[in-house]
């Protein structure tokens, strides 16, 4: 069986308590997939970077990821430093097999769960 592992990338903020929300995302991801590695990644403010993200998880001998960007839509950070980002991870990590999804923020169901959320009473 092939391991493959989640990237949940985001931007990053100065507050500790900000990537709460994303941590418990990923602690759902890991109870419905518990063979799957599921990390966390920053863009800045925090840490790990993406780089040092995909680095520990290549240590690990798992080269299938799927990065999610946890970005509300395809801002300046996706469409520009993003790829620049992982333009220099697949030089530095040639054998690295990584998938994109776009920004959560874009997703119908995502959209569709935020739009129930505001009309719940």
């Amino acid at each position: 069986m092939v391991k493959k592992a989640i990237i949940l990338f985001s931007h990053g903020a100065r507050d500790p308590r900000w990537k709460e929300p994303i941590i418990n995302v990923q602690k759902l991801i890991q109870a419905q997939n518990p063979e799957m590695i599921v990390e966390l990644a920053f863009l800045e403010l925090m840490s790990p970077t993406l780089s040092e993200c995909i680095e520990d998880i290549i240590s690990k001998e798992i080269y299938q990821m799927t990065l999610v960007p946890i970005f509300f839509g395809q801002g300046g950070h996706i469409r520009e430093d993003l790829p620049k980002l992982l333009a220099a991870c697949s030089q530095k990590y040639p054998q690295m097999d990584l998938t994109v999804k776009p920004a959560v923020g874009e997703d119908l169901g995502v959209l569709q769960a935020i739009a129930k959320y505001c009309t719940d009473q």
